[in-house]
């Protein structure tokens, strides 16, 4: 088993990551394999300008999955909605004639809803044990 790697500011050390779940508007068939490629760039890049860290990335036609590393100052809720607003955009200007075929000359891409799950090295069983037996350890 990998060892979890710990980030360190001023003030804390930390580990967040993060499964972020985007699905395509009416979950429509959308994505092709260069949009796949284009949206993990532009994920990347949104994500490193967010002091974050890309881990992993794959998708189908209709939904992509992000692995992602976090930090502790960003506000997730605001994340989300950028990484959605930017790739929506880029996606939209780069493949316009793909994208006016499956929606029309509607400007839409991800469904306005999305799944976020925070992942971590220990199980919650694993945690609550751990902190259920601190003070209880014979000195």
């Amino acid at each position: 088993m990998k060892k979890q790697e710990l980030f360190a500011t001023h003030h804390c050390v930390f580990t967040l990551t993060y499964h972020l779940v985007l699905v395509t508007k009416y979950r429509r068939k959308a994505i092709n394999k260069e949009m796949l490629e284009r949206l993990n760039q532009i994920f990347d890049e949104t994500l490193d300008k967010w002091r974050c860290e890309l881990t992993e990335f794959n998708g189908e036609e209709d939904h992509v999955h992000l692995l992602f590393e976090g930090h502790p100052a960003m506000q997730l809720s605001q994340l989300v909605n950028n990484l959605k607003t930017v790739s929506s955009r880029l996606v939209r200007r780069d493949f316009k004639s793909h994208l006016n075929h499956v929606y029309g000359r509607k400007r839409v891409f991800w469904h306005r809803s999305y799944c976020i799950l925070s992942t971590g090295g220990a199980s919650i069983e694993v945690i609550k044990k751990y902190i259920e037996e601190q003070g209880n350890r014979d000195p």
